[in-house]
């Protein structure tokens, strides 16, 4: 009896053991999880990749950094559908192709900056990222008129430093959620098949405006996205203008 009466304690004291430890791990898991988030989370500055909405409204965008063959067609496509879209725009590719630049303002795109050489902010200190940025607005400014807002860092490449010095600047930093990669050269399908399969409501598409194959398959990807009950916009008119905040984990765009 006595032998019993002693092993139930035991297990008793062991059994307050385990669970004072369990709730000991749980305690430590919150508070490190929380200490982690304001370490990594809440200081960690990151661009727009896509606009958290239920409307079915969607963004398409082209990079400008190389070449011009394919940029008529791709605007005869546009100009066809009657959609204004946004391009984002090189130094080098403005001096090139003046009147592109030009036409495509003219046409009623909207215009983005893109930096003057396309290159590798993040190895740039902030004045240098600012040159950049200054180059090319102010080169838009004077071939078109339009005074520029949005921003998009070569190769997607991005830090605190990159987006504060855009945000100094009066930039919004913007990404994309879709990626044709079109840039690879990859088939007319090929590019259909990703950008028709990964839509959704408040998505930024990227295209390049000299990809191969991407006037070949814009016409298809218009159709599919108007027949899915989607509206073509410029970026500037699916992004929130006021009371958002950009979520760190995903980068979406949400209202507060």
């Amino acid at each position: 009896m006595i032998v019993c009466f002693v092993f139930d304690k035991r297990k008793k004291r062991l059994l307050l053991l385990v669970i004072i430890i369990l709730i000991l791990l749980c305690a430590f898991k919150i508070i490190w999880g929380k200490q982690s988030r304001a370490a990594t989370g809440q200081n960690r500055l990151v661009p727009i990749y896509y606009v958290d909405t239920t409307e079915k409204k969607i963004a398409i965008s082209f990079d400008a950094s190389w070449g011009a063959e394919f940029t008529p067609k791709i605007l005869e496509i546009l100009r066809e559908n009657e959609l204004k879209t946004t391009f984002f725009l090189t130094g080098f590719w403005i001096d090139k192709y003046p009147e592109l630049v030009k036409q495509i303002a003219e046409e009623g795109h909207e215009l983005g900056n893109h930096t003057a050489t396309h290159p590798h902010l993040n190895t740039l200190d902030k004045a240098a990222i600012k040159k950049e940025l200054t180059s090319v607005h102010n080169s838009l400014k004077e071939l078109t008129g339009q005074n520029v807002t949005l921003f998009r860092p070569p190769f997607g490449e991005y830090s605190n430093k990159v987006i504060e010095a855009c945000t100094e600047f009066g930039y919004q930093c913007i990404q994309w959620s879709v990626d044709s990669l079109d840039w690879k050269e990859i088939s007319k399908a090929d590019i259909v098949k990703r950008v028709t399969g990964q839509l959704h409501p408040g998505a930024i598409v990227l295209f390049h405006n000299n990809g191969r194959y991407t006037a070949d398959a814009l016409p298809e990807i218009i159709s599919f996205a108007k027949e899915n009950g989607y509206e073509i916009v410029q970026i500037s008119q699916l992004l929130y203008k006021d009371d958002y905040y950009i979520d760190s984990t995903d980068g979406a765009q949400r209202k507060n």
